[in-house]
């Protein structure tokens, strides 16, 4: 019984996992490359086959990928119109490299037909707006590079009805930022290199950064000036009233040893005077000399007698 009970919970796990299973093998079936196979014609090969005599490159995409990515830029000699008739209705090619090469208005035309194009480069070619109307039968072309080419404004009007156009790039073609703005408008959704409304917007930002940051420093060197002006005031204010300290100590110190000397001056003419006074009282010291001075004579000499006067 047990053992049927076991069989039976094994069979319910089952049942209820499967549905996990299943989700679970749809997606790593979604996470594998979905490969893309397209049928070569003979008319194909030999277009194919064409290009490379002409002197192209041609790559398959992937493995499970079987259209082509064309490539002109890498090519000796001068590479013109002639070069891109071989393509003209070819739907296998997945992209096209015609960089710097002599191909114009005419050229681009002969590519109207190649709509399995994804990715375009006619960077540094003789392209104009004209060459851009031909290509808005490109329904899946999703990458074009016109930069150094004469492409305007007008252009750019152009393809506005390309859906699938994802990105374009634009470096120094005439386009300006009126152009810019209009195709963002109209497709918000196309990347546009580079976008000259959101440079602008960056170049007024940064320089409203810049004088804020400049008005900042500004503010911060005034303030640093004052402060040290303030400390450099305070320390000359505080050596000042050091150096006044030092004079009033040193007149001062002079004041007490003028005092002092004084003291002593006035004590030593008390003790002095004290020691006058210590004496006792008789005659005057002139007197006391005379006596003396009598003192010395004989005690019998008489004083003489005067001479008379002979009659």
């Amino acid at each position: 019984m047990r053992f049927l009970l076991t069989l039976g919970a094994f069979a319910v796990l089952q049942i209820s996992l499967a549905p996990f299973a299943l989700v679970t093998a749809q997606a790593e079936d979604a996470k594998e490359p979905q490969g893309v196979k397209i049928k070569l014609t003979d008319a194909d090969n030999a277009a194919l086959t064409k290009l490379r005599e002409l002197g192209a490159m041609t790559l398959q995409v992937a493995q499970n990928d079987n259209r082509v990515e064309v490539a002109y830029h890498l090519s000796d000699g001068k590479i013109g119109n002639d070069h891109v008739a071989p393509l003209k209705g070819l739907k296998c090619v997945y992209s096209l490299n015609l960089r710097g090469t002599e191909v114009d208005d005419k050229g681009v035309a002969q590519l109207a037909g190649t709509t399995g194009l994804v990715k375009l480069h006619l960077e540094k070619t003789k392209v104009t707006d004209a060459a851009l109307k031909h290509l808005t039968k490109l329904e899946n072309l999703e990458y074009l590079n016109v930069y150094g080419t004469g492409v305007t404004n007008a252009g750019l009007d152009t393809i506005v009805p390309m859906k699938n156009l994802k990105k374009i790039f634009i470096w120094q073609t005439k386009v300006d930022i009126a152009g810019v703005a209009k195709l963002k408008k109209a497709r918000p959704d196309l990347k546009i290199i580079p976008d000259l409304v959101v440079d602008k917007k960056r170049a007024e930002e940064e320089a409203i950064r810049k004088v804020e940051e400049d008005k900042r420093k500004a503010e911060e060197a005034k303030k640093k000036a004052a402060e040290d002006a303030k400390k450099k005031k305070e320390e000359e204010a505080k050596k000042k009233a050091e150096a006044e300290k030092k004079k009033a100590e040193a007149e001062k110190k002079k004041a007490d040893e003028a005092k002092k000397a004084a003291d002593a001056a006035k004590a030593k003419a008390e003790a002095d005077k004290k020691a006058a006074d210590a004496k006792p009282a008789g005659k005057k010291p002139a007197e006391e000399k005379k006596e003396a001075a009598a003192e010395k004579k004989p005690a019998d000499t008489k004083p003489a007698e005067p001479k008379k006067d002979a009659k």
